[in-house]
């Protein structure tokens, strides 16, 4: 038999509770270390990836760009735009919907989960630049790779971002890079869209 016991409710003043809502921000909010990048800067780095990407590809024959959402999705649309007005032929664009789960808002340990969710054309037998915003552990490539080759075997995977900022976990490399940026465990990359955010640029923001 269980031995139930009736618990006393806790009260907290309205004091002790601003106090604990001020510690929760504390713990959560990140302070701007530095602009990486601004709006033209990440425009003129884009231009040169969508050459780099040409060049290594031998043109757009059997490319296709996947992006991993969220903002590696409005950076490959954007790839594919340049690609167009320099080949004039479009390159299917597509997306990876990947979801984090974090235990708090400050954690920068990731577990990422594949949505199940179309790509929107198909892979099978394309080369396959996988687009992301930031490199970081590894692991969200890890889980991007399992999940497009769900859906097909594309005859070679490449990996672009616009930032890599090191403390790889997973032998994962890309082989297309914005900006490669030194960093530390407390310090956190943001890259800031129009699409996304209403903004335009990389910060370096500290914990």
């Amino acid at each position: 038999m269980l031995d139930v016991q009736e618990k006393t409710p806790i009260h907290f003043s309205d004091e002790a509770l601003v106090t604990m809502k001020r510690n929760a921000v504390r713990k959560t909010a990140l302070r701007q270390k530095a602009q990486l990048m601004s709006g033209s800067e990440i425009e003129r780095t884009l231009v040169r990836l969508a050459h780099e990407i040409l060049e290594k590809n031998g043109g757009v024959e059997g490319l296709g760009l996947v992006g991993i959402r969220r903002r590696g999705v409005p950076i490959a649309e954007r790839l594919g735009k340049m690609i167009q007005q320099v080949e004039k032929k479009k390159v299917p664009v597509g997306t990876l919907d990947i979801t984090f789960y974090r235990d708090d808002l400050s954690t920068l340990g990731q577990t990422p989960v594949v949505q199940e969710m179309e790509i929107g054309f198909p892979i099978e037998g394309k080369k396959i630049v996988l687009v992301d915003d930031v490199l970081y552990t590894g692991r969200t490539t890890r889980a991007a790779l399992d999940a497009l080759f769900s859906h097909g075997r594309p005859s070679l995977v490449q990996l672009l971002v616009l930032i890599d900022r090191g403390h790889r976990e997973l032998p994962v490399e890309a082989t297309f890079i914005g900006r490669t940026v030194q960093t530390t465990d407390n310090e956190v990359i943001e890259v800031k869209l129009t699409e996304i955010d209403d903004a335009e640029k990389v910060l370096l923001m500290e914990k």
